[in-house]
């Protein structure tokens, strides 16, 4: 058995899957906080007045008090079952109901094929009341985290934030990648980066070579460390109780059914197997995965460690599969040139200079409050606040305290210290001795996985159908050619008329002939004007007007117009009454595209 050294750096934390709480009748909240009811004391938002609450979160110093109840530094008291852990603990008395079934909805549609289900499936794997389910997703779908289509419930890229939050805190993506991403090009192998999640490992950063045989995780996905290279380095610094977690799950869940990222295992192995490869891997420094997870898939893992502490801060893994290397191979052939790239990046955590702070999103409190008074009964104000807790970190504010959570939504006091109690419960949280709180990898749970694989013309679509409604004209989406010289439709949305723009994702046309092209062509009057207006110059009775949109550093990555007859709009009429919803548009598409393409690669097509 391996040391059992006390885990002091690595950021992992609870992760136990939140399974809604007890439905205790039609679209009843048995929380002591709900979402119809102001806090104790105050005024919704405010942070002023007297707070009644009793709970032991505090800010001092000393950390007194920061224990949540029947928590502490012990989270497998309070944290619910992930990945084939025992049934979750009793939520502690303070928590948010609201905000623990919002947090089981996500849950439900990150696991859903393409992030999608249907209210009443919704309703079956979370055992809520239908009402329940109706105004979690509608709470949802108001602050842009969801999309709701009929009966069905799609994730929206907009979710993504709340990782994004996590992601900026940790600061690994922001420091590391490049240097990933250098090695994968000299390599010419795919390069990870993943930190520790209790008995688990998630992807933070993914390299991936363009093969036809070529990765296919996801940043935020959840393997179980056993089955990874990562796995063991993570484990040299496990305790004797994250030791019997591990072996409760693998006794509960011997075939990894419920990691979703990983194909169920076939033929389990005895735990001393992973006992041997974490012995192994304290002594050599390194780790490999020789077809743990599939067959022909092969690892090589060296930690990045904390220059502080010495433990990992996260790990580096080469990927590859047994067609061009075997796990031997991979280690003899590149083994060194990982170390020495591993060596670039703790040194790049050595002399990093402080971040700078982002500054706090105004009016969050307000936003939730205006919400409800607008929605009413429809809009779960609890949780829109807890989720809202969430955002409160990021680049600068890696670790806070509760009058800094309270201070940075615009919440009460109270309601943020229910906030941090419910969120530590669900594993989202991290508090520590000094009084402040840190959000653990699990927050990627939370539907990052599956969006971080959209692509632009997802991001655009909804977008796109919304502004083909509103101006009962068609209108596409395109991108540049590699030549310059055409632009490609890849996405679009029609009218319902009989005479309307009809023209195929995939169509290519000649850039200088399209107001999309003279758009991405950024002709000097088009740049002036912020707009291309092409009048049947590509074909007899055909008008579109064109605007830009931008990624999240002001380039032009792809035009987005409406096209019609000209019998129906003059050329006037198109710039006072579609440009602006062109524009409205282009804003909400790269609103999402901030969000999405922060920490991960948006394909433009």
């Amino acid at each position: 058995m391996p040391a059992h050294t006390p885990h002091v750096a690595a950021p992992d934390g609870a992760h136990g899957r939140a399974a809604a709480a007890p439905d205790t009748g039609p679209d009843t909240d048995s929380a002591p906080v709900t979402d119809s009811a102001p806090d104790t004391g105050t005024g919704p938002g405010t942070g002023t007045g007297p707070d009644t609450d009793s709970a032991p979160v505090t800010d001092s110093a000393q950390g007194a008090g920061t224990a949540l109840p029947a928590a502490g530094r012990a989270p497998e008291a309070v944290a619910p079952a992930e990945a084939g852990r025992a049934p979750e603990a009793v939520a502690p008395a303070e928590a948010v109901t609201p905000l623990l079934r919002g947090i089981a909805v996500l849950h439900r549609l990150t696991d859903a094929d393409g992030g999608t289900l249907s209210l009443s499936a919704l309703e079956k794997s979370t055992g809520l009341a239908r009402s329940t389910v109706d105004r979690l997703t509608s709470t949802l779908a108001r602050m842009g985290y969801v999309r709701l289509d009929g009966r069905d419930v799609t994730l929206a890229p907009r979710l993504m934030e709340l990782g994004n939050a996590y992601l900026a805190a940790l600061r690994l993506p922001a420091l590391l990648s490049a240097r990933a991403d250098a090695l994968a090009d000299e390599l010419d192998e795919s390069v990870s980066l993943a930190v520790g999640d209790r008995d688990g490992i998630r992807f933070i950063h993914q390299a991936t070579r363009r093969r036809a045989m070529s990765l296919s995780f996801r940043i935020g996905d959840l393997l179980p460390a056993e089955r990874t290279a990562p796995g063991p380095l993570f484990a040299t610094r496990w305790t004797d109780t994250d030791w019997r977690h591990w072996r409760e799950r693998r006794t509960a869940d011997p075939a990894d059914r419920t990691f979703p990222a990983v194909p169920p295992r076939e033929h389990p192995t005895p735990d001393e197997d992973f006992v041997h490869r974490t012995e192994r891997a304290a002594a050599d420094g390194h780790a490999l995965d020789d077809q743990l997870i599939e067959p022909g898939l092969v690892a090589l893992s060296v930690p990045v460690r904390d220059p502080g502490t010495g433990a990992p801060a996260c790990v580096a893994s080469v990927v590859s599969h047994t067609s061009r290397h075997t796990a031997t191979d991979l280690r003899a052939a590149l083994l060194p040139r990982l170390r020495t790239a591993v060596a670039v990046m703790e040194d790049d955590l050595r002399t990093a200079p402080p971040p700078r702070p982002e500054p706090p999103r105004a009016g969050l409190a307000t936003w939730t409050g205006a919400s409800k008074q607008e929605l009413g009964r429809e809009f779960v104000e609890s949780l829109a606040r807890g989720l809202t807790v969430l955002t409160a970190f990021g680049a600068g504010h890696s670790a806070l305290t509760l009058t800094q959570v309270a201070r940075a939504t615009g919440l009460a006091r109270a309601t943020a210290r229910r906030a941090l109690i419910t969120l530590t419960h669900a594993g989202l949280m991290s508090p520590a001795p000094d009084g402040t709180f840190t959000l653990t990898p699990r927050v990627l749970s939370l539907g990052f996985p599956p969006l971080s694989r959209t692509s632009l013309p997802e991001i655009a679509q909804p977008h796109l159908t919304a502004l083909a409604d509103r101006v009962h004209e068609s209108t596409s989406l395109a991108v540049l050619s590699d030549s310059g010289e055409e632009i490609q439709y890849t996405a679009r949305a029609s009218a319902p008329r009989v005479l309307s723009a009809r023209v195929t994702v995939g169509t290519r046309l000649p850039a200088r002939a399209t107001a999309l092209g003279r758009v991405l062509l950024s002709l000097p009057e088009v740049r002036a004007r912020g707009y291309a207006l092409v009048d049947e110059e590509l074909e007899a009775g055909l008008r579109a007007i064109a605007v830009p949109v931008r990624d999240r550093t002001g380039r032009v990555v792809a035009a987005l117009n409406v096209a019609l007859h000209a019998a129906r709009r003059t050329t006037g009429a198109c710039e006072t009454e579609i440009l602006p919803e062109l524009t409205r548009t282009a804003t909400a598409i790269e609103a999402d595209l901030r969000v999405a393409g922060h920490f991960v690669h948006v394909p433009p097509t």
